[in-house]
């Protein structure tokens, strides 16, 4: 661990500069954008930059021994979705031979797998294992808006991760034993979801990033829920899942979340990794956590 903390910053920076544009919009290829896109309440949808992900191709899983391509994408017809063309991408680090685990990415609102690829993910998954992380994937998909949970229209994103994506990733040559989650604002809030919702046995760590949390349906922001029935039954508070999987929260002081979000943290039975520090609801603070996050997570991942 001693070795973990000692990581190079710029090398796992890197590889966050292209999951915090997808994320959040805010970062691509190191660039700030201007403040004004930065987020001034909750509700407000977070959009990308960066190139579009390349045209969805088949791809058979690599022969035994051969190396796999750091970059895949693809789509498959999302029946959870409603059948909507659902695109997702996985990265590597160059040279692995090996089934590796993923990380799963989930974007906030207004992002898709796209935005979270956008902006050096190869290169910065290269740079950290060179700095002494243990190697691993990050898969990102297509979420739309939905809050990675069932919705009335019928639209379940939620199911779509860990119904069709997860066991997708199978024949992409991942190892789909134990995987991570890790999320930024509504994808903060489905990280928590999907990963209580998967299970201590196969999830092997949550990174809950500015969470997308309230304490009332009334409180939501539009769109979030269907209405109290829907808030209820999607709640991340008192899941006893939560209790055994490692989980690591960070959030600004200056958020809109971070008065439900402390709420969320002291019901929890063991206090989680990470904590609140100065920042908002936006790329910047989310860039400057990243690389303690993967840092952290990598291990948990690869034990």
């Amino acid at each position: 661990m001693a070795r973990m903390a000692n990581l190079s910053r710029r090398a796992v920076l890197r590889l966050g500069a292209g999951a915090v544009a997808g994320a959040a919009g805010a970062f691509a290829a190191g660039r700030a954008l201007d403040p004004s896109t930065q987020l001034a309440r909750p509700d407000v949808a977070m959009t990308g930059v960066g190139a579009p992900l390349a045209p969805p191709a088949p791809l058979e899983p690599p022969a035994a021994g051969a190396a796999a391509p750091t970059m895949v994408t693809g789509s498959f017809v999302s029946a959870a979705r409603g059948g909507v063309n659902t695109n997702w991408a996985i990265a590597r680090p160059p040279g692995q031979t090996a089934p590796l685990r993923p990380v799963i990415a989930l974007h906030g609102k207004g992002q898709d797998a796209a935005g979270v690829m956008a902006g050096g993910v190869e290169e910065g998954l290269a740079q950290a294992v060179a700095a002494g992380l243990p190697p691993f994937a990050v898969v990102a998909v297509d979420g739309g808006g939905s809050y990675w949970h069932q919705r009335a229209s019928g639209e379940d994103s939620g199911k779509m991760v860990l119904d069709e994506l997860i066991p997708m990733l199978s024949s992409q040559g991942l190892d789909t034993s134990r995987v991570a989650f890790l999320g930024w604002s509504m994808g903060g809030y489905g990280a928590l979801l999907l990963g209580a919702r998967l299970g201590p046995a196969r999830t092997a760590a949550i990174t809950a990033v500015s969470p997308a949390l309230w304490l009332s349906s009334g409180a939501a922001a539009p769109g979030a829920f269907d209405g109290p029935d829907d808030f209820a039954a999607n709640t991340v508070f008192g899941l006893p899942a939560l209790a055994s999987i490692p989980i690591r929260i960070d959030c600004g002081t200056s958020d809109p979340f971070y008065s439900a979000t402390k709420q969320f943290i002291a019901q929890l039975p063991t206090p989680p990794a990470g904590g609140f520090s100065p920042g908002g609801h936006d790329g910047s603070y989310w860039s400057s956590q990243l690389p303690g996050e993967i840092a952290w997570m990598a291990p948990l991942l690869t034990a």
